[in-house]
């Protein structure tokens, strides 16, 4: 679909959310600036365990209006991070905010009495969601519904095994951890029971190609069937996997995979769960990024932009299991408490009213076509993908052997952040997640500011 096919003309504006180019990114003193260091330091006497992009980049941040962040020094920043795929709708979305206060000011927490703001959120859901998964849960972290999912899998079918794919991310509790690439010392060196994991296909980087040199995704499908005969002991409850992965930088699959693994799953008795904490509501330009292959998985974690910055996530299942629910202890202390509720709720709204998975699309669109033309120009730039709000950019040292070059992505974000871009670095691959509601401008400019980065890490690398 090109631009001139979506219902918004290049001129689209969020008038609270807006960026003028020519005033943002403002950096008014180098970054990490004296305040944040000093922010940093106090804090990190006593917080421990931080993130990858914090310690490459350790700025403080002071507040957030739309698409745009403030540090403690004053600079101001174009967020291509969305609080790492969270604020999907920009920071501070006046209905959101208005929501979390009201209900705040009338009702905390009830534990899972039913509500009417909850009444009115699972009502929704069922009206938004594809086919028929119209049974809830809510939670207050992407990890602990992906554990639900996975009771939810278990009571469903009587079985205990699962299957997830190399470079997933599921979380950082111990069952998420098994169905993830991430290792964690502290659960000891082995994977939970019955957690297996296998390929998956990635166009850039195919392990099995046709006769015609391109991705073979059946054969992926009949190692699938060879591997549960041969390396499980036939009791597969589900297949975990994230649609596209975030974590791995980025990775999507080819549009007939999903497809053809519906169809496999369905042969062969076994569940089909969508890990979309990262790609739900909106990111990728469809409620769940599941539609844009018409596959309605059985389970789905559904997050981080649910609630846009409101720790609210939820387990959505198909009619025939949603009484898997009332097996498995279901509940929990904070889920679908009358704050995370209202929060989800506007966010839907919001959503629905200014037809942001429209604008999603051609956002996505208009990034690739500008991070082409960086592919086109930059030596190390090997390959780069985009749906909707959901980009990636993979940085090689050479493109015919395509090897992985962390270096560079290392040096391209740290420049690019002091340039006022507040992103996401994935080793080799560079993430980005701006927000929906993002001007052309806005992701043009920050787009722009990544190809100024690459090409002066080139330089300093010796590319030039």
């Amino acid at each position: 679909m090109s631009s001139t096919s979506t219902i918004y003309p290049s001129t689209y504006k969020s008038e609270w959310a807006a960026i003028d180019p020519s005033e943002t990114p403002h950096v008014v003193v180098a970054p990490p600036g004296p305040k944040s260091q000093a922010l940093h330091e106090r804090c990190t006497k006593y917080f421990k365990g931080l993130s990858g992009q914090v310690k490459l980049f350790p700025v403080a941040f002071e507040s957030g209006q739309g698409c745009e962040l403030t540090d403690a020094d004053g600079n101001r920043y174009i967020d291509f991070s969305s609080g790492i795929y969270v604020t999907t709708l920009g920071h501070c979305h006046p209905k959101i905010t208005e929501a979390i206060q009201k209900a705040s000011a009338t009702l905390m927490n009830c534990h899972d009495f039913t509500t009417e703001i909850k009444t009115r959120l699972v009502e929704k859901l069922a009206e938004v969601l594809p086919g028929d998964l119209n049974g809830f849960q809510f939670y207050d972290s992407g990890t602990t519904a992906v554990e639900a999912g996975q009771r939810v899998l278990r009571a469903a079918t009587g079985k205990h095994e699962m299957l997830s794919c190399f470079y997933d991310y599921h979380g950082k509790t111990y069952g998420g951890v098994s169905l993830g690439h991430i290792r964690s010392s502290v659960y000891g060196p082995v994977r939970a029971p019955g957690m297996h994991m296998v390929p998956r296909p990635d166009a850039y980087r195919p392990m099995w190609l046709n006769d015609d040199g391109l991705i073979d995704t059946d054969k992926y499908i009949e190692f699938y069937d060879e591997y549960i005969d041969k390396g499980t002991v036939g009791a597969v409850a589900g297949f975990v996997l994230e649609p596209i992965q975030g974590w791995g930088g980025s990775i999507m699959p080819p549009d007939d995979f999903f497809p053809k693994l519906r169809t496999y799953c369905d042969e062969r008795g076994i569940l089909l769960m969508a890990d979309e904490v990262l790609t739900s509501w909106g990111r990728t330009g469809k409620w769940l990024c599941m539609e844009h292959w018409d596959v309605v998985p059985d389970i789905v974690s559904i997050g981080k932009g649910f609630g846009n910055g409101f720790p609210v996530t939820c387990v959505a299942v198909r009619e025939p299991y949603k009484e898997s629910f009332e097996a498995i202890s279901a509940s929990s202390s904070y889920g679908g408490n009358p704050m995370a509720c209202a929060a989800a709720l506007a966010s839907t709204e919001v959503i629905e009213e200014e037809n942001l998975l429209e604008r999603a699309t051609y956002l996505g669109e208009l990034a690739l076509n500008r991070m082409e033309k960086m592919k086109a120009e930059h030596a190390i730039v090997g390959d780069v993908r985009a749906k909707g709000c959901l980009m990636g950019i993979e940085l090689v040292k050479d493109k015919e052997s395509k090897e992985p070059f962390n270096e560079a992505g290392a040096l391209v974000y740290q420049k690019a952040f002091r340039k006022g871009l507040a992103w996401i670095p994935a080793g080799h691959i560079l993430r980005m997640s701006p927000p929906i509601v993002m001007d052309d401008a806005a992701l043009l400019k920050g787009l722009d500011i990544i190809d100024e980065a690459i090409g002066e890490t080139e330089q300093e690398l010796g590319f030039n």
